[in-house]
């Protein structure tokens, strides 16, 4: 286990531990209530941590001013949102964001074959658009993987059905948003079910998980992790126009996707469990 699980580990598991230790030593009464509900805080919290680690972690990091070594000559700063690394009194600062085509969702099923072209023509008068005004380097990570054929269609196959079984409910409503209501639903049912019509004729359904890195230098750590917060938000700005949902990367997932520098997951599920939070 890395320093990152270590310290994950510890600060689940102090607090009910001592919550433990004293609820059998207090007896029955106040005292024993009050540690009973502190024992059921911290559970909460744990669990708490399982959704929103990346906050809670960072948060935490950065109170008790904890950093941690990912590699030899690196160091992930308290606030757990960029890497450093000082050579010969330079300090370069990594720092990573998120890229998830999330607006796409429902387009592909509502643009025709021609404006599909139109746009694929476009795309790279876009993209270098998007990127004229941008005066440093950065990396555009696409990590793709084949997933299960019969497994993705029994998931879909499951939401049609939970779509459809709304949908009839909408139906039967008298309310006055049931139409808007009505009109959603029957979108999303047509979109599942071109999914598993691209299935059935062939398709294998692919998984992506895209990542931004960039790396900013300063004479000073200081100085060096401005320039990287300009740097991300110069290309949350330029990308903003193609669609992209685009978020920094803090807490744990940050230690991931630098350990993907090394070495890679070996399969997608590997490599989904690891972006449940932020993905």
């Amino acid at each position: 286990m890395d320093q990152e699980g270590i310290a994950y580990l510890v600060m689940c598991l102090i607090m009910p531990l001592i919550a433990f230790a004293y609820l059998t030593a207090l007896g029955k009464g106040i005292f024993s209530l009050l540690v009973l509900l502190l024992l059921l805080f911290c559970i909460c919290i744990v669990l708490l941590m399982n959704f929103i680690d990346y906050t809670i972690f960072s948060f935490a990091t950065s109170i008790l001013g904890i950093t941690f070594q990912p590699a030899l000559n690196y160091k992930i700063i308290k606030g757990q949102d960029a890497i450093i690394k000082s050579v010969r009194g330079l300090y370069y600062a990594t720092g990573y964001l998120s890229a998830n085509l999330f607006p796409y969702y429902f387009k592909q099923e509502e643009t025709s074959t021609e404006a599909d072209e139109a746009k694929m023509l476009q795309a790279p008068e876009n993209w270098e658009r998007a990127l004229m005004n941008l005066d440093f380097p950065f990396k555009y990570h696409v990590l793709s993987a084949g997933l299960d054929v019969q497994k993705v269609r029994d998931e879909l196959e499951g939401k049609r059905s939970f779509q459809e079984f709304q949908l009839s409910r909408a139906m039967q409503s008298n309310s006055a948003n049931s139409e808007l209501a009505i009109t959603d639903m029957r979108r999303k049912v047509s979109v599942i079910q071109s999914q598993i019509d691209r299935i059935s004729q062939g398709e294998k359904p692919i998984a992506t998980l895209m990542y931004i890195e960039t790396t900013a230098v300063g004479v000073s750590e200081k100085a060096a992790l401005d320039a990287l917060s300009t740097q991300l938000n110069s290309l949350q700005i330029s990308l903003s126009g193609l669609d992209v949902d685009l978020v920094r990367v803090i807490g744990r997932e940050l230690y991931t996707l630098f350990q993907f520098n090394f070495a890679m997951p070996t399969s997608f599920g590997d490599l989904a469990s690891q972006f449940d939070q932020q993905s």
